[in-house]
Order: C-alpha cells, then sequence, then structure tokens
C-alpha cells in the first residue's frame, strides 16, 4: 500500500503545510524550526511506516514515532511556547 494512498498521510502533509505557514513570520527561528521539522517527520514516519514487512511491524512504527511526533509539536512546544508565538 503506498502512502499516498491513505488520508492519515495527506492530513500529515497538510498539517506540515499549515505549521510552516502559521509560523512564517515568528521570529524565534530555533523554535520555528524545531516545530516544522517535527511537523513534517509525521508524514515522512508514515511513509516509511507503511514499508515495514508485517501489519504489526507497520502498527508499531506508526504508534509509537508518529504519536510521539505529534505529542512533541502538541504539547512539549506549542503549549510550552504559546505566549511567544502570539506576542
Amino acid at each position: 500500500m503506498k502512502c499516498e494512498r491513505l488520508d492519515v498521510w495527506k492530513r500529515a502533509c497538510r498539517l506540515s503545510v499549515d505549521v510552516y505557514r502559521h509560523l512564517s513570520e515568528l521570529r524565534d527561528f530555533a523554535f520555528k524550526d524545531q516545530i516544522t521539522r517535527s511537523a513534517l517527520s509525521i508524514a515522512s514516519n508514515i511513509a516509511e511506516g507503511i514499508e515495514k514487512d508485517s501489519n504489526r511491524e507497520k502498527v508499531r512504527f506508526i504508534e509509537r514515532d508518529c504519536k510521539g511526533l505529534c505529542r512533541r509539536v502538541h504539547h512539549s512546544n506549542l503549549y510550552r511556547n504559546r505566549d511567544s508565538i502570539y506576542r
């Protein structure tokens, strides 16, 4: 199965574009870089996970890596730094 057919992969690609656009004028370049790279990595990890040999490996890879990246983007960075984003 190709990742391009998966709705979750398409949504992850849109997320990375949305994050990049939303943060385009942010002056905290290190923060912006970390968030945009994390968002981009979600789609990349879905594509990598889909290529695993067994369904069990695919699910484990996607659950572990993609969920971890989502948590990093959402909780660790956005909530911690939300005051600096909107100033």
